[in-house]
């Protein structure tokens, strides 16, 4: 991304530190009316929100982090400068994403780590090494052919699936299938099998071997056994993957603290304080997530027509048509936002995707002549259901318990907002909205 912004000389239009409060719109005019934060108001006939699903870093609300006499840091929020925690006591919250990345990481520099878990995670082999130059130089040669077929693929990239199901083959062929996936490592194993997110028994087979590889990596059966995740489907969290995740509790500077049996309850001066111990530490990581695929556009005062807010509009859950487009929210469109493919896919492809999209209906606007584009009510909603038929068909809705649903974020509405019906097939549907003249969309 750095290449393509030098390549084509785009940091000319970019403005950084630059943080937006509202939005507009003008009806009369047919135009919006950005404001920042320093006080200038830009005036634009389209406005875009490439605000990123992933962008809005969640500290949790514990009592006590104003009197820690140490330092913290949010992982989504990393000086750039880095961290150094050597010789350091380091207490990391959160064992999701960007906790299993960064923990082994910290475990190797800190005198001693302590991770506190709520949830534990399926974490995958990322499998993470240097570019081998053959691999490379094969890899280039088919740049063309690839990227054409990870942008018609399920999610995106050019990870095979296997098109069997998983009760079809042998006990020996399915962990054969599983054994060479968990090899292959980062998100192969969700592509194991063709209903691993459909099937609950096929899924059940795919985390049960999972399960396995955490009991023979842990050598302490404990901390294997709060290491192992139960009661949700395998995937309908966020998968994980890292870089000898499991292995670093083999570690004698590495403590896992359970946090569903006993809570957080403060922060205190020196530490941590749960109901059962007190925890002297030097740093704290919060490893806690995100305000995910609607934060970051929620913190922006945003009013269309009539002068609703988008806060308003999505007071119940966020809606728009193709997940691109708000209705009452004239020339406003969203990159890889709720109701899209987005964070079940490689994020570059359908960001991609989603901007030629955008840039072919604005100048196919100016063209006709025309200033205006809105989404109707009618075609939102027929997409709301389509997106929502679409997830009942899978494990999803049956594990809500997670960002997918909003369900990490207090008093967030708990609505599923990915669209799950594949990135090949979400492209095909906005292409034929365009081929059919912008069907749902009311051109004035």
């Amino acid at each position: 991304m750095h290449h393509v912004a030098e390549r084509f000389d785009l940091r000319r239009d970019i403005r950084c530190d630059a943080r937006v409060l509202s939005a507009t719109f003008d009806a009369d005019a047919s135009r919006w009316s950005v404001r920042t934060e320093d006080g200038e108001v830009v005036s634009a006939q389209f406005c875009v929100l490439a605000t990123g699903v992933l962008s809005v870093a969640q500290v949790p609300a514990i009592d006590g982090l104003e009197d820690f006499h140490g330092e913290w840091y949010h992982t989504g929020d990393w000086p750039h400068e880095g961290v150094d925690v050597t010789g350091k006591r380091v207490a990391v919250i959160g064992t999701g994403s960007s906790g299993t990345q960064l923990i082994p990481l910290v475990a190797e520099q800190a005198a001693h780590l302590t991770v506190f878990q709520r949830t534990p995670n399926f974490c995958m082999p990322a499998q993470n090494h240097a570019m081998i130059e053959k691999v490379e130089r094969e890899w280039k040669a088919e740049y063309p052919q690839r990227r054409a077929f990870a942008r018609v693929s399920g999610f995106g990239h050019n990870q095979l699936s296997n098109p069997q199901k998983a009760m079809e083959v042998s006990a020996e062929e399915r962990s054969a299938e599983f054994e060479l996936r968990w090899q292959l490592g980062g998100l192969y194993m969700m592509r194991a099998f063709s209903d691993i997110l459909v099937d609950p028994v096929a899924n059940e087979e795919c985390a049960e071997f999972v399960r396995g590889k955490i009991r023979e990596i842990v050598r302490d059966p404990e901390v294997a056994e709060k290491l192992t995740p139960r009661g949700f489907h395998f995937g309908t969290k966020r998968l994980c993957s890292g870089t000898g995740y499991y292995e670093t509790y083999n570690r004698d500077n590495v403590t896992l603290v359970d946090v569903r049996s006993a809570p957080i309850e403060r922060i205190t001066p020196t530490g941590l304080a749960t109901t059962e111990a007190q925890y002297d530490v030097d740093v704290i990581v919060f490893a806690t997530g995100f305000d995910a695929m609607t934060g970051s556009m929620l913190k922006i005062d945003i009013h269309g027509v009539g002068g609703q807010s988008l806060q308003e509009k999505w007071a119940h859950g966020p809606r728009s048509y193709l997940g691109v487009a708000p209705a009452g929210f004239p020339n406003l469109f969203i990159v890889a936002g709720p109701g899209s493919p987005s964070v079940f896919s490689n994020m570059v492809n359908s960001i991609e995707q989603h901007v030629e999209w955008i840039a072919t209906l604005i100048e196919e606007l100016s063209l006709r002549g025309l200033s205006r584009a809105e989404a109707t009510e009618n075609a939102e909603q027929q997409w709301i259901e389509h997106v929502n038929e679409v997830a009942e068909r899978t494990l999803y809705p049956r594990s809500p318990n997670s960002w997918f649903f909003g369900a990490n974020t207090p008093g967030k509405p708990r609505v599923f907002m990915p669209y799950v019906g594949g990135v090949g097939t979400y492209r095909q549907k906005a292409d034929d909205v365009a081929a059919k003249d912008y069907e749902g969309f009311a051109l004035s």
